[in-house]
């Protein structure tokens, strides 16, 4: 491939996503690989970026929790994540040292939300939260154009909602917080408790009606703390038929036409689909800095 390329990673708990290309807009190509252990996992990735050329600078969206304080020794490592295998693994350092090339990094919710906010752009939306919904839940923000990282990165999913009426025998399947948002309305958190996918159960299956009732209130947070204009609900559980139109109609219902920002909050569909996150990540590549003090941290000993 013909000049400088960036190269990208949406790192998630079941496959990572692959990509190279000149910009953020212009993916040249992408591959997909199943996520097993570190060793295999980021040895393919690696093969496959050395098969297509030289990149110039990576961007990684990872799932976490991770560390992306670039002051911070463990910088580019996830951290404590419930995946086997994968607590403080060094995924920024692997590829800074395989690829030789600056390295930008942070959680695949945050590249998200950074990929759906520059998509929004041409109708005026100066504000954006971005929910994951699938093997866990996550979330990103931008405000005014800049991610909201604060001392780490959010984490939506532990919030703690109000219990549907239909859901309290439940005890929720969160490992630190039995019954925060994740633990209750999560892929896994559905099949705990009604066996099947939420896609698979009928379409006046209570599930429905409970799902929706949890993202809503988490929506509504978003809109009543932050003041965002827009939550965009991505992932894989997000996908089942009429489920953001049901999370929407739930919200407004929350907010009982209270919130002054009125019409103007939005649940929606990603207007990138499927794309949003390595989208995100190449926009990451593209900022990577050679001079960085992530990249200097990234190569100083790190095991």
């Amino acid at each position: 491939m013909a000049g400088a390329m960036l190269g990208a990673i949406e790192a998630g708990g079941t496959k990572f996503v692959l990509a190279v290309g000149p910009s953020p807009d212009r993916i040249t190509a992408r591959t997909e690989i199943p996520t097993r252990d570190p060793a295999t996992t980021l040895a393919a990735a690696a093969r496959w970026f050395a098969a297509k050329g030289p990149v110039t600078r990576l961007g990684i969206a990872s799932f976490g929790p991770v560390d992306r304080d670039p002051a911070s020794f463990g910088w580019g490592r996830i951290t404590k994540t419930p995946k086997p295998g994968w607590v403080d693994c060094d995924i920024a350092g692997y590829f800074m040292d395989r690829l030789g090339v600056p390295v930008a990094f942070d959680t695949d919710v945050n590249a998200a939300a950074l990929a759906e906010y520059a998509a929004a752009q041409g109708e005026g939306c100066r504000s954006l939260a971005y929910l994951t919904i699938g093997t866990g839940i996550g979330g990103g923000l931008v405000l005014d154009g800049r991610p909201v990282h604060g001392i780490a990165h959010p984490e939506m999913g532990h919030i703690y909602p109000r219990r549907h009426p239909l859901d309290h025998d439940f005890a929720g399947i969160c490992p630190h917080h039995g019954a925060c948002l994740e633990g209750l309305a999560s892929g896994p958190a559905v099949k705990a408790r009604w066996g099947a996918s939420l896609s698979e159960l009928a379409a006046d299956h209570p599930a429905h009606a409970i799902i929706a009732d949890y993202i809503a209130q988490a929506c509504h947070i978003l809109f009543a703390v932050l003041s965002v204009e827009r939550v965009v609900i991505g992932g894989g559980v997000a996908k089942t038929s009429g489920l953001v139109e049901r999370i929407a109609a739930r919200t407004a219902q929350l907010d009982a036409g209270y919130l002054p920002g009125g019409a103007r909050h939005r649940v929606m569909a990603p207007r990138l689909g499927g794309d949003a996150g390595i989208t995100g990540a190449l926009m990451l590549a593209a900022a990577a800095k050679p001079s960085s003090p992530s990249a200097r941290q990234g190569t100083s000993g790190r095991g």
